[in-house]
């Protein structure tokens, strides 16, 4: 731990006991430590409640207003001032947020990490998961609204993509114990869908190492965007699937919009970047679960791009680029990953090959490319 600064762990996840138990097991672990939470449950009455406690007990409490109705708002504005407190304090050796149901810890890393000055070092960055509840929740395309955790009126992020987002940020993952023994296909499941954070039960001694060990806020937020996401591997185990599809030639705008629906509901989770021919320079996300899909125009393909540009690139979006970089097309590509239980791997693969160009039409080139279908229009240029 840093002697100058305090060690601030974040815990999160819309498990809400797996990650009471977390935090419950830190503060008795670390001696000094203290948990820091806010209730968004509160925000009805135009306030999120804020308590600090450690191992024996409440410590403090207090209200922050609103900001602009919006509860997470309220929370990031307070966030930071509460563990400056802390750390003035001298007495606190670790500080465990524990995170509200759907809140996600990407943006309050990000806080912390950007705000946190000379007194206070993020360490940590977990998500707590009941391996139980793994699939039910990432099958659930209920809004947040509808499940009473909203962080704001304008709020239309659903359990799922919440859920999703949860997992795949942290560098660690908590797992509470099982009840029953354990779903083999659950663990595979979990397993393929962030195959790189380390996986530790809540009762084991390396929780503390993973809550201290250091966190790089900027290579997790790399990780996740779409244009250099870390993104899983070909799997097979226990009947999950992840089936990694990567293509240079473009989608036909029309045939794909016409699947969109069939090929969102065909896995619990697939997440990606892909090109339309009628967009040749745009690189576009996709990012589902739940049944629902996100797409988003996130930038122009380096491709695209003057040389002279290149230059304002940040070194792992080039070194990404050059991975997947084709002669003809550049870092055009389609690079879609699909987990789950009972994957159709050949009708998933088929469909996706039938949304691509033909050989004729790619063969009359850009400009007759430029002249398809409109149907993304409405999904990527909405009318204000």
């Amino acid at each position: 731990m840093d002697r100058d600064r305090l060690s601030v762990v974040i815990v999160g996840g819309l498990h809400a006991e797996a990650r009471r138990a977390a935090v419950e097991q830190l503060l008795r672990r670390v001696p000094g430590s203290v948990a820091l939470h806010h209730d968004l449950a509160t925000a009805a009455d135009g306030r999120v409640r804020r308590t600090v406690r450690d191992v024996t007990g409440p410590l403090d409490s207090g209200e922050a207003p609103l900001v602009n109705d919006c509860a997470c708002c309220a929370l990031r504005e307070d966030l930071v001032p509460e563990l400056e407190r802390l750390a003035d304090g001298r007495t606190c050796r670790l500080a465990v947020v524990e995170l509200w149901d759907s809140v996600e810890p990407k943006a309050m890393a990000e806080v912390i990490d950007a705000c946190g000055g000379e007194s206070l070092v993020l360490t940590g960055v977990m998500t707590a998961v009941d391996p139980a509840l793994l699939l039910p929740y990432l099958g659930c395309g209920d809004d947040l609204a509808e499940a009473g955790l909203a962080a704001a009126a304008s709020d239309q992020r659903t359990v799922a993509d919440t859920w999703a987002r949860q997992l795949e940020y942290p560098s660690a993952l908590v797992l509470a114990p099982d009840e029953e023994p354990g779903d083999a296909a659950d663990h595979a499941l979990l397993t393929q869908l962030h195959p790189t954070a380390r996986r530790i039960p809540v009762e084991s001694p390396e929780l503390v190492a993973a809550a201290t060990a250091g966190f790089d806020v900027a290579a997790a937020a790399a990780r996740q965007h779409p244009a250099c996401a870390l993104l899983p591997q070909e799997a097979e185990e226990e009947d999950v699937s992840t089936l990694v599809w990567h293509r240079t030639r473009p989608f036909h705008p029309g045939r794909l919009h016409a699947a969109l629906e069939d090929l969102c509901c065909a896995a619990a989770r697939s997440r990606g970047r892909f090109w339309l021919a009628d967009r040749p320079d745009t690189l576009l996300s996709w990012d589902a679960a739940g049944g629902a899909l996100c797409v988003e125009n996130t930038g122009p393909w380096l491709a695209s791009l003057p040389d002279a540009a290149w230059e304002m690139v940040p070194p792992m979006r080039r070194a990404a680029a050059a991975l997947d970089w084709d002669p003809e097309h550049g870092d055009r590509a389609q690079h879609l990953v699909f987990t789950s239980p009972g994957l159709d791997r050949e009708g998933l693969t088929a469909l996706l090959e039938s949304c691509l160009l033909t050989d004729e039409e790619y063969a009359r080139g850009r400009d007759h490319w430029r002249r398809l279908s409109t149907a993304f229009d409405a999904l990527l240029d909405p009318v204000p």
